[in-house]
């Protein structure tokens, strides 16, 4: 039978650099307050607003933590499309699965990784950010490198993946080291599913993401 710990977090030196440049990858449905929506023709000015204000919020320590949090939703919200994410880490299990039940693999998704990076909020040690190029990767694609430079340490190399969505540029997928976060959940996910199926991976999921969401009410 499968636990909780089955779906893994990302592992640490990819978890803390992903806090550091997305604000934990945490996301709100609401709109946002802090952020104004992407701008049309510029990826770099979404990914470099995003990470400039997100840093703000972590180096803010003289605010209440849950205020953080939130302002971190906020952040996000505007340039994730999550709901894109939510599909690729299923992969073509996702076509095998009800509406409402890819509805309800969307939710459980965002939720879990909202909480999986929220509880990392106090894990920043004042990392910068250097933005390095935008490439094309056709007329709706673009990446965006940065890296995270530590001091005397080795950077950690991070590319943004966009895509446009109408007037809008979204986030759809980040990688740390070359390692991609959604192809790091796909390939759990499908192990689960081919071997015990969605019923056993929401719950799961939705097990891991309660365990998380208790551990930041008791901070």
């Amino acid at each position: 039978m499968m636990t909780p710990t089955s779906i893994q977090r990302i592992l640490p030196r990819r978890a803390i650099a992903i806090l550091t440049l997305t604000a934990a990858l945490v996301v709100s449905l609401a709109p946002s307050r802090l952020l104004a929506p992407a701008w049309a023709d510029d990826p770099m000015s979404v990914v470099r607003t995003t990470v400039n204000q997100a840093l703000g919020v972590l180096r803010d320590n003289q605010t209440p933590l849950a205020q953080r949090q939130d302002k971190l939703r906020q952040i996000v919200s505007a340039t994730f499309d999550f709901t894109a994410m939510a599909k690729s880490a299923l992969g073509y299990h996702w076509k095998q699965i009800t509406p409402g039940q890819q509805q309800e693999f969307t939710s459980a998704f965002v939720a879990f990784i909202e909480d999986s990076y929220l509880s990392k909020v106090n894990d920043y040690r004042g990392q910068q950010v250097a933005f390095l190029r935008m490439t094309s990767d056709g007329p709706q694609y673009a990446q965006v490198n940065t890296d995270i430079v530590q001091g005397d340490k080795e950077p950690i190399h991070l590319n943004y993946s966009l895509v446009q969505e109408d007037a809008t540029w979204k986030i759809y997928d980040v990688t740390v080291d070359a390692i991609s976060i959604i192809a790091n959940y796909r390939n759990q996910f499908n192990r689960v599913m081919n071997n015990q199926g969605y019923a056993t991976l929401i719950s799961d999921l939705k097990n891991k993401q309660a365990a998380l969401a208790a551990s930041l009410a008791n901070h």
